[in-house]
């Protein structure tokens, strides 16, 4: 994770942020076998993050749908005033409408940021939820690509530097895929700041230290919530993942209190394994693991 300073001085008015305002909607497809999977996205990605496992998914027979979290596809000057909560709510939102409207099991997944939204959903509505998936969880930036300056975050989270700093990403964007990653800096290096155009496909190069600082009190928060998951968990994460280490994965699995539980590791793939190489084997593990829940529960499950 490459990533270098942008100061804009013009836009440090704060706007209130509105979660209800984002320009397009996220993901819905119909499924056959009952069963319903919301899929999170990550911080600053888009829905378009999770099209492949949700269309291998639905194919499977789930519904599948993946809400826009709060203000994603806005200018960024009202993303970088977004709450982690307000995050959660797009999510909780999402869950809570579609237990009103279907009987059969509800799984959750999540990248990176979304992973730990799914596990805040499933510590709220554990007696609701039958499974999640957590793919490239990110507690803490540890990847081999992250700079070594990641110490010293802390400081830019205080008052006025969080409103101005901006990080630019730069390959490898967590992507191993060559081809992918061309397209992803065709988009990237010719973006500016104030330039949304794309931000609903691509995500946005640039990223708010405001909202770095929200994933640092969710982490906290949640760390908190993690020995009263008793649900099914499944994690999977590169090994090579470049922004964060299997350790993420690893402090997860060894305090939630699922007795179901498992890790998977990927040998061929980056961050963002939902689009990379193995994102197949990604979308297969999902099935197979969702697929032997229902097949056989938890006893607190039953």
């Amino acid at each position: 994770m490459s990533l270098k300073f942008f100061i804009n001085l013009k836009r440090t008015t704060k706007t209130e942020p509105d979660r209800f305002t984002a320009k397009k909607d996220g993901l819905s497809l119909k499924g056959t076998n009952g069963a319903v999977v919301i899929l999170i996205h990550g911080l600053t990605g888009t829905p378009h993050e999770m099209r492949f496992i949700a269309k291998f998914l639905n194919k499977k027979g789930y519904s599948v749908l993946c809400p826009r979290l709060a203000n994603h596809g806005e200018p960024i000057h009202i993303l970088k005033n977004t709450r982690w909560q307000d995050c959660y709510q797009s999510v909780k939102d999402v869950f809570i409408a579609t237990r009103r409207t279907h009987s059969g099991p509800i799984f959750a997944g999540g990248l990176s940021m979304g992973a730990l939204l799914a596990l805040l959903l499933t510590a709220e509505f554990k007696d609701s939820i039958a499974g999640i998936c957590c793919l490239s969880p990110t507690l803490f930036y540890d990847g081999w690509n992250v700079p070594w300056y990641r110490c010293f975050l802390p400081l830019f989270y205080l008052p006025p530097l969080k409103h101005i700093l901006y990080f630019k990403e730069e390959p490898p964007y967590g992507i191993k895929n060559e081809a992918l990653r061309r397209r992803v800096h065709k988009y990237y290096s010719n973006a500016c700041l104030i330039d949304e155009e794309g931000a609903d496909k691509n995500g946005y190069p640039y990223f708010p230290v405001s909202l770095l600082h929200q994933l640092q009190l969710l982490v906290k928060y949640l760390k908190t919530m993690l020995p009263s998951i008793t649900i099914p968990v499944q994690l999977i994460q590169a090994q090579e993942d470049d922004m964060t280490s299997i350790n993420n994965s690893s402090f997860i699995y060894h305090r939630i209190a699922s007795r179901i539980k498992e890790m998977v590791l990927l040998h061929d793939s980056y961050h963002m394994i939902t689009a990379d190489q193995e994102r197949a084997t990604v979308a297969q593990k999902m099935d197979e693991f969702f697929t032997r829940v229902t097949n056989n529960p938890a006893p607190d499950m039953k």
